[in-house]
C-alpha cells in the first residue's frame, strides 16, 4: 500500500473514531436521561437504567451514521487544511480527485461493515432492550407477533386471557381464526372458530362463529368480543424492525407474505439497509466537496455549521421521502432512490474542476 493511502486512511479512521465516540457519548447521556424519566416512579436500580441505555444506544447511533460520516469527512479536511497537507499532496502530484477516491472507498467499506456487523449487533441489543422494558409498560401483557403459523395475539382483558391465531389479514379482517379464552388460572372457558373477524375497532365483530364450550358447540350469525386490539394497534405492536437482524428481517418478510400482510414497511427497511453503504458514500463525497469548495474560509466553527445545516436538510428530505414510501404515496424503491439521486446530483455538480480547488 502506498504511503499516502496509509496516511489518508489513518487520518480518516482517527476522525471517524473521534466523531463516533463523541456522538455515542451524547446519545448515551440523552438516552440515560430519557430512561431515568421513564422509570422515575418505578423501583429500579441505577445500574438497570444504565444497562438499558447501553442496550438502546447502538440502534440510535446507527440511524445517525450518515451524519457521523459527514462530520468525519469535515474533520478530516479541517486537519489537513490546518497542517497544509493538501498543498503538500498537490506538490507531490496527488490530485484532489485522488483524495476523494480514497475517501469514497473508505466510506463504502465503512458502510458495508456498519450494516453487516454493527447493525446486527445493535438490532440484537435493541431486541433485549425491548424485552426488558416491556415488563414496565402498559403493553407488557399484550403481544402480537407473526410466525410461520400466522398471526398470534395474546390479550388480557376483564380478568380473561384471550389467545388468537389467524391464518391471514385481509384489509381489516382476520381470516380463518381460532380464539381460546382462558380465566386467570389458564383454565379454558371457551373456544371460538371463525372464518372472518372484523377488527376495525377494539370490539371485534366475529362473523358466523362456532363456539365450543363444555364439550358442546353452538353456531351463531355474529358475536362481539371486547379486546385491547384493533387493526392499527396490531400493525404497530407485533414488530419493531430495528430489533431484527438481516436474517430475521428476511424471515419476517416470508411470514408477512404468507399472512397476505402489507410488505411496505419491511421492504422499506430492507432497502434502506441495502442502500446504506451507498448513502454513506454519497454523504462522504458530498462533505468532501463542500470542504474543498469552502477551504478558503478560515473559521472552523463556520465550516462545521455548514455541515450541520446540510445534515438537517438531508435528514428531513430523507424522512419526507420515507414517509411517502411508507404510506404508499410513491413506490418504496423510489422513496429510497430519491434522496440518493439528490445527493448524487448535487455532488456531480460540485465535482466540476475539483482539482483546481
Amino acid at each position: 500500500m502506498k504511503t499516502y493511502i496509509k496516511f489518508i486512511s489513518l487520518i480518516y479512521l482517527k476522525s471517524l473514531f473521534f466523531v463516533f465516540f463523541i456522538m455515542t457519548s451524547l446519545v448515551f447521556i440523552l438516552n440515560l436521561l430519557s430512561e431515568m424519566e421513564f422509570f422515575k416512579n418505578e423501583n429500579v436500580t441505577v445500574s438497570f437504567t444504565l444497562f438499558l441505555s447501553l442496550l438502546n444506544s447502538p440502534s440510535l447511533i446507527f440511524e445517525m451514521f450518515p451524519f457521523i460520516m459527514l462530520i468525519t469527512i469535515q474533520l478530516f479536511f479541517i486537519k489537513i487544511f490546518e497542517n497544509k497537507e493538501l498543498d503538500i499532496f498537490k506538490y507531490s502530484g496527488l490530485k484532489n480527485s485522488s483524495i476523494i477516491y480514497i475517501i469514497s472507498v473508505l466510506s463504502i467499506i465503512t458502510g458495508i461493515l456498519t450494516v453487516s456487523l454493527f447493525y446486527n449487533v445493535s438490532s440484537n441489543m435493541k431486541n433485549i432492550y425491548l424485552e426488558l422494558k416491556s415488563k414496565y409498560t402498559s403493553d407488557g401483557k399484550y403481544l402480537a407477533v407473526i410466525t410461520k403459523n400466522g398471526l398470534w395475539i395474546k390479550d388480557n382483558i376483564d380478568n380473561q386471557i384471550i389467545m388468537t391465531n389467524s391464518a391471514s389479514v385481509e384489509q381489516n379482517y382476520l381470516i380463518n381464526s381460532f380464539i381460546t379464552i382462558f380465566n386467570e388460572d389458564f383454565s379454558v372457558i371457551k373456544n371460538i372458530k371463525s372464518e372472518k373477524i372484523d377488527i376495525s375497532t377494539k370490539n371485534w365483530k366475529i362473523k358466523n362463529p362456532r363456539i365450543y364450550q363444555l364439550n358442546n358447540y353452538v353456531d351463531k350469525s355474529e358475536i362481539q368480543l371486547k379486546t385491547n386490539f384493533d387493526l392499527n394497534r396490531i400493525q404497530t405492536l407485533y414488530s419493531n424492525l430495528s430489533s431484527l437482524n438481516l436474517f430475521e428481517l428476511y424471515e419476517l418478510r416470508k411470514n408477512y407474505k404468507k399472512l397476505k400482510y402489507s410488505l411496505t414497511d419491511i421492504d422499506l427497511h430492507i432497502l434502506k439497509l441495502i442502500s446504506f453503504p451507498i448513502y454513506l458514500l454519497l454523504m462522504a463525497l458530498f462533505s468532501a466537496l463542500i470542504m474543498l469548495n469552502i477551504k478558503k474560509i478560515k473559521s472552523t466553527t463556520f465550516k462545521i455549521f455548514i455541515g450541520l445545516f446540510f445534515s438537517v436538510i438531508i435528514y428531513y428530505l430523507n424522512n419526507f421521502s420515507f414517509v411517502l414510501g411508507g404510506t404508499e404515496r410513491i413506490p418504496v424503491t423510489f422513496s429510497i432512490i430519491t434522496p440518493l439521486l439528490f445527493l448524487a446530483t448535487i455532488s456531480c455538480l460540485m465535482l466540476y474542476r475539483v482539482n483546481d480547488k
